[in-house]
């Protein structure tokens, strides 16, 4: 059993009739999935948004209708784009034998010491990584300890997390996630010790007598 729990009834306004729905209180969804046909559902709107809050996209939530529990996760959610209010709400009822795609948040913890020590500053490529598990194997987050991030060019990749046998990562495993590089201000100043380097040398080189 998910921690999450939903109920939900089933809908038969459609249409132009979801406005009325909406105006009671309710939030029109759909309920498909690989072993079962689309069931139209409404939520109570203060019972789906506190859930999305919580859950999010990547737990489990079983959805009762009507005596029938179906784990699933929140999909696609529409919203006003003025206010922001819930619309409609596409829940994914997962077949506990098949894998299936889930986008997962990436987390940082921590600080790198070169960052601490302002010796460096922290870049960060995407904020997810999709990934192929089965239910089961379902994680809310990603997280990247930045303390082992010990010297400038340190950095993580994709490749260089562990997810075990039964995940598949679908994205670049040379694509960046975390790297410490140096701050422009040091860079350009390094950069412009190198070039006063290059003049003075051919100064020198002008000044020398000719034999």
């Amino acid at each position: 059993m998910s921690d999450f729990q939903l109920a939900a009834q089933k809908r038969r306004a459609h249409g132009k009739k979801n406005r009325q729905l909406r105006r009671d209180g309710f939030v029109p969804g759909i309920l498909y999935g690989p072993s079962i046909e689309p069931l139209s559902v409404q939520f109570p709107y203060r019972a789906v948004e506190v859930m999305l809050m919580e859950a999010g996209g990547t737990n489990l939530i079983d959805i009762e209708v009507e005596g029938a529990v179906y784990p699933s996760l929140a999909r696609e959610v529409q919203r006003d784009v003025v206010r922001g209010d819930i619309l409609h709400v596409d829940f994914l009822a997962v077949d506990q034998s098949q894998r299936i795609s889930v986008e997962v948040p990436i987390v940082m913890k921590g600080s790198s010491p070169v960052v601490a020590a302002r010796e460096g500053i922290l870049i960060t490529g995407r904020s997810s990584l999709t990934l192929e598990v089965f239910p089961s194997d379902i994680r809310n987050r990603i997280v990247i300890d930045l303390t082992q991030l010990t010297e400038l060019g340190a950095e993580v990749l994709v490749g260089d997390l562990r997810f075990g046998e039964n995940v598949t990562v679908h994205n670049d495993s040379n694509e960046m996630l975390a790297k410490i590089v140096q701050p422009a201000a040091a860079r350009a100043d390094a950069e412009l010790d190198e070039e006063d380097g290059e003049l003075e040398g051919e100064e020198t080189a002008d000044a020398a007598p000719a034999e």
